[in-house]
């Protein structure tokens, strides 16, 4: 019997995105939120990857029968105290585009050495059903951030994440290989293997 999952959207390209993250044969069907544009908009500002997702997953999950999911992702940089974090879609201010972001986070990095410059990508992705958290999973992917824009794919900060392991940047990875070693991906798999075992009783 198949597991029926809203995401808390109402963005097409992120649902085809998950589809595409979605294990084969897994059982696992993906939809947005019906009632998403209608309902006034879940305001992200907690502190927190976490706090925003889990917030996100039950105020959408009050409108719907059956499982949401909801995510908060964004980068965070030690050098820099752990911005843009949670503001990470806000950093540049109102109005600000994703080039706009990185210009700004690249001027506050300018002249710091490479030790300076690790980075974190962070994906939590949270389940709720009727109101009530039924589960939250993370992950995450180290990388360094480079002094300039490089590649064309991707969005958001990519063009400045070098993933070290291939010696790219995440704009500059295919989509294969994005969807192999992206946080997005990470934490999704641990969803999709939660909603595969079945274990908890919650999804029958």
């Amino acid at each position: 019997m198949p597991v029926k999952v809203l995401l808390a959207t109402s963005n097409a390209g992120k649902l085809r995105e998950y589809r595409a993250l979605t294990p084969s044969g897994s059982g696992i069907e993906l939809a947005l939120h019906p009632s998403f544009h209608s309902l006034p908009p879940f305001q992200e500002d907690a502190p927190t990857f976490a706090e925003n997702a889990v917030g996100k997953a039950i105020y959408y999950s009050r409108s719907a029968s059956g499982l949401v999911m909801a995510e908060d992702s964004g980068l965070a940089v030690e050098s820099l105290g752990g911005a843009p974090g949670p503001r990470s879609a806000r950093y540049g201010g109102p109005g600000a585009t994703d080039a706009d972001r990185v210009k700004k986070l690249l001027a506050e990095l300018a002249g710091h050495p490479a030790s300076e410059r690790q980075a974190r990508f962070i994906s939590m992705v949270a389940l709720a059903r009727e109101g009530e958290a039924v589960a939250i999973f993370s992950d995450f992917v180290d990388g360094v951030l480079t002094p300039e824009p490089r590649g064309h794919s991707g969005f958001g900060y990519d063009p400045i994440f070098l993933f070290e392991p291939l010696g790219k940047t995440f704009a500059e990875l295919t989509m294969e290989e994005k969807n192999r070693y992206s946080h997005r991906a990470r934490a999704f798999g641990k969803v999709a293997a939660f909603l595969q075992s079945r274990k908890t009783g919650l999804l029958l």
